[in-house]
């Protein structure tokens, strides 16, 4: 993922920057509020046709995103229910932000408007699908950190097919309907090799644990 590096230099750094405003009255569960709340801003102006602004807007949305995890690490307030808050309301963030182009790409004329909105709808999917994929496979006890484009990289190529606008937003939303679905597909291969080596491991155990038992050698 190529927003990796920089994103965990950002995320050392406003560390630093939210440990100095730790004594102020404000929770990372606000802070995550308060960005969904700028997110969905930023997908009314892209409803609006406001493409510049609303990736202005996408962009500083974006930085809150970072800063409450920040803040719940520099206080130690980091629990549960905050990282719970925090993927949910990402989720909303997300699909708002693709309803706004869904709105925006209706009211264009043009030959291409129905396969944008269709693109706008599979980026959609293919979005939540990335994120659900990896919080199944962790719920069951799996490692699910690969792929091509995870949240970062899509809130990046969002801003930037906003603020240039015109064939380079439909250009981005085609992408993205693309690399998010690859990327969902890559996470449930990984998984699936992941449950296959478990599986071969249990059945290696019992050929061992027969072979014990009938009084042969273990195969090396």
């Amino acid at each position: 993922m190529f927003t990796t590096r920089f994103e965990a230099w950002v995320r050392r750094n406003a560390e630093r920057f939210m440990s100095r405003l730790a004594s102020l009255p404000v929770t990372p569960n606000q802070i995550t509020v308060v960005g969904t709340s700028i997110a969905f801003l930023a997908a009314i102006l892209v409803a609006a046709g406001q493409l510049l602004a609303a990736g202005i807007v996408l962009a500083f949305g974006g930085t809150f995103d970072i800063l409450d995890g920040a803040l719940a690490r520099s206080t130690r307030r980091s629990y549960p229910y905050g990282a719970f808050l925090d993927s949910t309301l990402d989720r909303y963030a997300e699909g708002a932000v693709y309803l706004g182009l869904a709105v925006y790409f209706a009211g264009q004329p043009g030959p291409y408007q129905r396969w944008l909105i269709l693109a706008t709808v599979a980026a959609l999917a293919g979005s939540f699908l990335v994120s659900y994929v990896r919080a199944r496979a962790q719920s069951l006890g799996f490692t699910c950190e690969t792929g091509l484009f995870a949240r970062p990289e899509r809130v990046v190529l969002t801003v930037v097919g906003l603020i240039l606008g015109g064939l380079w937003l439909d250009g981005v939303v085609v992408i993205l309907a693309v690399l998010t679905n690859i990327t969902a597909l890559q996470r449930i291969r990984e998984v699936w090799l992941q449950g296959r080596a478990q599986r071969l491991a249990r059945e290696r155990e019992a050929q061992d644990s027969k072979a014990v038992k009938g009084g042969q050698p273990a195969k090396p």
